[in-house]
């Protein structure tokens, strides 16, 4: 059996045969089959979750002038609102939500034709997320929630009495932070009369499935090969990795 040494996360490897690789490529096979009807089974669970009806009035900042939840919609029954990290003050967007974010036009182009829109939204105020969002090349609807307590009440903001006191609550548990913004996706439905309702919201690893980049790397030998203590360390903003704007025909 021959063994073959490789780079970084992969230091040594089993070598075998075409037919002894096939053989293990069909049991691990079994396996993803059985994950895939789990999958199955939890995305029907998921939707089988019951509803909070939205009563509160939030208004939001955008391009086009303010606009509520309900005109978010888009003419559309379902919202799904990726929660971005990027509060007030701030000089740029936080490159790990970036890195999902790069992954939203594409999607974008497709979930209109499920009755569905795509919203990103932030504490940060509408002119300082403009520069950054035209920095980064990005098309997808971006809204401030500076003027409203929508972060605060999807718990992905904190006010600094909840961090002082330890009492800030983030994916569904007690947090004790030192930041006052995270990351999530909340997904909303309205009805026929125009009654809106918080269907799912998710946090931390649960934003996963967002994020294409992994589902490609997850494919590789290496896999993610992330660093355990500092997982994302290797993220950079997409225009700041080594010959990113070569690469991409850039000027």
């Amino acid at each position: 059996m021959a063994r073959l040494k490789t780079r970084d996360g992969v230091k040594e490897h089993k070598v075998v045969s075409q037919k002894a690789w096939v053989t293990a490529r069909k049991k691990l096979l079994v396996k993803e089959k059985r994950f895939s009807r789990l999958r199955d089974e939890l995305n029907e669970q998921r939707r089988k979750l019951p509803w909070v009806k939205v009563d509160k009035d939030y208004v939001f900042e955008a391009p086009y002038g303010q606009v509520t939840l309900s005109e978010l919609f888009d003419g559309k029954s379902q919202l799904i609102v990726y929660h971005f990290m990027f509060g007030p003050g701030w000089k740029d967007g936080c490159p790990h939500c970036s890195f999902w974010a790069d992954h939203y036009d594409g999607a974008d182009l497709h979930l209109g034709g499920r009755d569905t829109t795509l919203v990103v939204i932030s504490r940060a105020p509408l002119k300082e997320i403009e520069p950054f969002k035209k920095r980064m090349g990005w098309r997808f609807n971006w809204v401030s929630s500076n003027g409203n307590d929508f972060n605060f009440d999807l718990h992905v903001s904190f006010t600094p009495q909840e961090l002082k006191s330890g009492t800030a609550v983030y994916n569904y548990a007690p947090l004790d932070m030192d930041i006052d913004e995270r990351e999530g996706v909340s997904a909303f439905y309205k009805d026929a009369k125009g009654n809106i309702y918080h269907t799912y919201s998710s946090y931390a690893r649960g934003i996963d499935l967002l994020n294409t980049t992994y589902n490609f790397l997850d494919l590789t030998a290496r896999g993610r090969d992330e660093n355990p203590e500092h997982s994302q360390d290797w993220v950079r903003y997409h225009d700041e990795y080594k010959g990113a704007l070569a690469r991409h025909g850039c000027c």
